[in-house]
């Protein structure tokens, strides 16, 4: 099963996406800020990373930035 990573600091939003995805078929895991994204994505090594821009802590930029400086992570697709 393909695991996908939503990480979204707006609670509503982030369970309509992992519900939408999880009704297709998919295993989600959700993070509510960037860096709670980046332990969650080393941890359970996502096939995507569905990813907001504008969030507290670290944004979506610094997200993609410390997952491409990551050997283990910098081939994830992100969007």
């Amino acid at each position: 099963m393909k695991r996908i990573l939503i990480i979204e600091d707006q609670a509503p939003m982030r369970r309509n996406i992992a519900l939408l995805l999880e009704m297709e078929g998919f295993e989600v895991a959700t993070a509510e800020n960037g860096r709670e994204g980046l332990e969650k994505a080393r941890a359970v090594r996502p096939d995507l990373v569905i990813c907001d821009v504008m969030m507290p802590e670290l944004d979506g930029y610094g997200v993609i930035q410390a997952l491409r400086a990551d050997k283990e992570t910098a081939t994830t697709p992100f969007i």
